[in-house]
């Protein structure tokens, strides 16, 4: 198999079979990743990805759910995309789902119909780093889109019928934007229909520019127990009928379905770690952190 390092999967989605068909990210300018910091984007070669699906085909000829890497393979082109989505189907016939993710700018090239075709050939759910739904956040951090940008793309994509989920990143704001990030980004959430809304808390890694304006006191990082209030606030304002997954902040199990039927439970949680939790040890493991 041709991997480039990092891999990073998406552990919430079936992790075997893997299958790289780009290499790095395309943008590779947020301000609070270095994980493609050394890698140039690239599309992996053909040769390497059909040499990878016989040798799949070998050990899983048949697997129906297979999660594409890298960062943003949904960056590629349609017809280049079309084209390995065949290769798959060729090799592992009984493929259903083709899991994937990429960032909101990866949609801009595609129509639709465009769209509607992939879904035909197996991408049927992808994952979008969305960050926030505040224009301020993500220019603050420089995601390369705004708010617009992910209403339209996230529209294409229930056009097309293909499900998706979005992610929340708690902290990345700083202090003293904290509450209009919760807020504006459960506004352009809740006009989306995301399957997933998935939350993570911002971990200052080494090489990061949000690291090193933390340093210079250019950015005001959130304590373990203000990451747990702006939670509380993203979770009051959002009215997404989805799944929810948490990670990251919370010492507890806030994951699960039917987001709005438990959205009082999951804040009566969160007020009670607010109010109780042992901001040390939560502390602790992000220090312990290495990774996104």
């Amino acid at each position: 198999m041709h991997f480039t390092e990092p891999v990073y999967r998406n552990p919430y989605w079936p992790t075997f079979p893997l299958l790289q068909i780009t290499q790095g990210c395309t943008h590779n300018k947020c301000k609070f990743c270095t994980m493609y910091k050394d890698v140039d984007f690239n599309m992996q070669p053909l040769e390497w990805i059909e040499e990878d699906l016989k040798e799949i085909s070998t050990v899983a000829p048949n697997a129906k759910t297979i999660q594409l890497l890298s960062a943003n393979p949904l960056v590629l082109t349609y017809d280049k995309l079309a084209h390995i989505f065949k290769l798959i189907k060729k090799y592992l016939p009984k493929i259903e789902i083709m899991y994937t993710q990429g960032r909101v700018s990866d949609l801009k090239n595609k129509t639709v119909a465009q769209l509607k075709k992939l879904k035909e050939l197996g991408m049927k759910e992808i994952s979008l780093g969305v960050e926030s739904g505040d224009d301020w956040t993500l220019t603050r951090i420089n995601k390369g889109y705004n708010s617009k940008d992910i209403l339209q793309q996230c529209h294409k994509l229930e056009e097309a019928g293909i499900d998706y989920w979005m992610t929340f990143l708690n902290g990345v704001a700083g202090k003293k934007h904290s509450k209009e990030h919760a807020i504006n980004s459960a506004k352009i959430f809740n006009q989306c229909k995301p399957m997933l809304v998935g939350t993570g808390g911002l971990t200052l890694f080494p090489q990061t520019p949000l690291l090193e304006e933390a340093k210079k006191g250019d950015f005001d990082p959130l304590s373990e127990k203000d990451l747990l209030i702006e939670l509380k606030t993203f979770v009051e304002h959002l009215i997404c009928d989805c799944k929810f997954n948490t990670h990251h902040t919370s010492g507890i199990n806030l994951t699960g379905p039917d987001f709005l039927r438990r959205k009082n439970d999951i804040i009566l949680a969160l007020e009670q770690q607010i109010n109780n939790g042992d901001m040390e040890t939560l502390s602790k493991i992000r220090k312990n952190k290495r990774t996104l």
